[in-house]
């Protein structure tokens, strides 16, 4: 089974609506997207928390719903699940490459899916605006990288050994 995690702060916002963005998209990319497990987790957050109220109303206005969505702390036990972990941030992906170095190879920013390194700011305590931006750059992100990582995981998983 496919599988992929995404990962940001507090896992209210950015990871949530990257998770949402990219389930919403496998039907039509993967026949079998029923196959795939897509999750998304926080590096310093409280776990139970549902989405932030601005990110949830983002998202409704794209016709996707993240109101049942609940926050939880990234973990080794976690990681070990996933065959990609894509982050926000540099400083994410930096920290847990350093923390779960036998997974490093499977940790990269959600941009570098499309060739990019951009890091993905967080609106938190930011406008409404803010949060219209983060969700436009992800869904950007997404539709650049999501063919990359679907033919990448479809393929087999992406380790350390992996030449690319």
């Amino acid at each position: 089974m496919p599988s992929v995690l995404f990962v940001c702060t507090g896992n209210i916002c950015r990871s949530p609506m990257a998770a949402a963005f990219f389930t919403a998209r496998l039907p039509e990319l993967d026949p079998n997207w029923l196959d795939w497990r897509v999750e998304s987790a926080g590096t310093w957050t409280t776990a139970g928390r549902p989405a932030a109220l601005l990110a949830r109303q983002v998202m409704a206005e794209r016709g996707i719903d993240i109101s049942r969505h609940r926050s939880r702390e990234v973990s080794q036990e976690l990681l070990e699940q996933f065959d990609l972990i894509l982050t926000m941030e540099t400083g994410q992906k930096e920290a847990l490459q350093v923390e779960f170095a036998h997974l490093a190879g499977r940790i990269y920013l959600l941009s570098e899916m499309s060739g990019a390194q951009v890091t993905i700011d967080d609106p938190m305590g930011g406008p409404p605006d803010a949060f219209h931006k983060t969700a436009a750059q992800i869904e950007r992100y997404i539709r650049r990288g999501q063919e990359y990582i679907v033919r990448r995981l479809r393929s087999g998983p992406i380790y350390p050994s992996d030449p690319d």
